[in-house]
């Protein structure tokens, strides 16, 4: 039996797929320690894990982080990076790392494995191998390895490709890492200096080169090719849909295949304002021969008009594993967990998000050639409905989706993971790689 220590930044859509991650050890016999925030020690606890506070210095709320930080309200751009990247990741790195540090005092740690934005890891990667145990990061949102082919992570702008593509992309990183996030990198740097003694090495997004490993859960037909990219990087497919346990709605027998399925979901956090892309794709679509599948992501039914279109369908969760394999496109504003369950089971889609990590999601789906970018977080109702009408018609977004689910079919999943953790613990695969 191996023992392992998951830190997590206390976030929803963070924490959850770290639990598969967690089940999916305890099940094989391991012992897992979760660290992150006291809201989420009961979904930790029922995992079979054991549930480890994070101290109230970096206990931040990231699923309120506009209740959290007042004034983050109304900041938009750069301007809302810097400020989610320093408030939301950095400060609370040193007492992130603190209490990483008082568990390993306590016990054997064969691994720390954690999602990148917990950055007191990023700190913990940093000493000498010989004072830690493995640190092992798992990709559950967009790959931001840096590489002289790819433009900063963040941006959401594609790969261009030859000589002139990779100069726009080294011009843009000077101007992201000396410019626009040069303060951010100088107080992460002090910071790491600091607390172990050296700098982070390297931009404070792209930490994860100093990592044993990283294991990243998509395939690489949906990332961007890197001629550079590291040896610690492992592509593991799509995380397994979470056994919902949820009962069907009873017009689930609607789906009897005699009319094309549209769903649409704005997930289970950025849900507040179905005005954003719920609402428009029910009016866009409300004269269509599709029935329109809504998900409230655990809103009630009251949170929707009373009276929406005969072709719309609503509950407030679904079970994906059932969904998918009946659904023709879903629109989305680009959670990453729900953009690869949807190419794994080969459905294309119609993406409108640019916050967060979700602005890359959606470059992604745009350039892998799956689906469309609306490249907005507010759609009209005309504009998801030639979306949608253009994904049906025209065939090669069917066949590219179904391509990447041919890829996803053959790709390790959790067992690719198991393998890097035996690697890694047993010392044949380190950063220095």
């Amino acid at each position: 039996m191996s023992r392992y220590l998951i830190t997590c930044t206390p976030a929803h859509g963070h924490v959850m797929p770290l639990l598969q991650i967690t089940r999916h050890l305890i099940a094989r016999g391991d012992r897992v320690d979760f660290l992150t925030s006291p809201r989420y020690a009961d979904p930790v606890r029922a995992a079979g894990a054991q549930f480890l506070p994070l101290p109230a210095e970096a206990d931040v709320d990231l699923d309120d982080a506009d209740g959290a930080f007042p004034e983050r309200r109304g900041l938009t751009g750069p301007a809302a990076i810097r400020f989610d990247i320093t408030n939301l990741f950095i400060r609370p790195a040193a007492a992130q790392l603190a209490a990483v540090r008082k568990e390993l005092t306590a016990g054997r740690i064969d691994a720390v494995l954690t999602e990148p934005l917990f950055i007191g890891a990023a700190l913990l990667s940093r000493l000498p191998r010989d004072e830690r145990p493995p640190v092992v990061a798992l990709g559950i949102f967009p790959l931001g390895a840096k590489s002289r082919d790819t433009a900063p992570f963040g941006l959401g702008v594609t790969p261009r490709p030859g000589a002139l593509g990779r100069l726009r992309n080294a011009l843009l990183t000077v101007i992201a890492e000396r410019g626009i996030f040069g303060a951010v990198q100088r107080e992460a740097d002090e910071l790491c200096r600091r607390e172990v003694g050296v700098t982070l090495g390297g931009f404070v997004l792209d930490w994860t080169a100093h990592a044993d490993a990283l294991v990243q859960f998509t395939v690489p037909g949906f990332e961007y090719p890197r001629s550079d990219l590291r040896a610690n990087v492992r592509f593991a497919g799509v995380l397994p849909a979470p056994s919902s346990g949820v009962a069907l709605p009873d017009w689930w027998s609607d789906l009897d295949g005699s009319r094309p399925v549209v769903h649409v979901t704005q997930g289970t956090v950025a849900n507040a304002d179905f005005g954003q892309l719920v609402l428009p794709t029910i009016e866009g679509l409300a004269a269509s021969d599709a029935l329109v599948v809504v998900s409230t992501g655990g809103r009630p039914r009251s949170a929707l008009p009373s009276d929406l279109p005969a072709n719309v369908r609503v509950a407030q969760y679904l079970p994906y594993d059932r969904l998918l394999p009946l659904t023709d496109v879903v629109v989305t504003n680009g959670g990453y967990g729900g953009v690869q369950q949807a190419l794994g089971h080969g459905v294309s889609l119609v993406v409108a998000g640019q916050t967060e990590d979700k602005v890359e999601v959606c470059a992604r789906v745009g350039w892998s050639g799956a689906g469309i970018n609306l490249k907005t977080n507010q759609p009209t109702a005309v504009q998801v409905a030639r979306a949608v009408e253009r994904v049906r018609a025209e065939s090669s977004f069917r066949t590219r989706a179904r391509e990447l689910a041919a890829e996803f079919a053959t790709a390790d999943g959790l067992e690719g993971l198991d393998s890097v953790l035996a690697e890694v613990v047993s010392g044949r695969l380190d950063a220095a790689q």
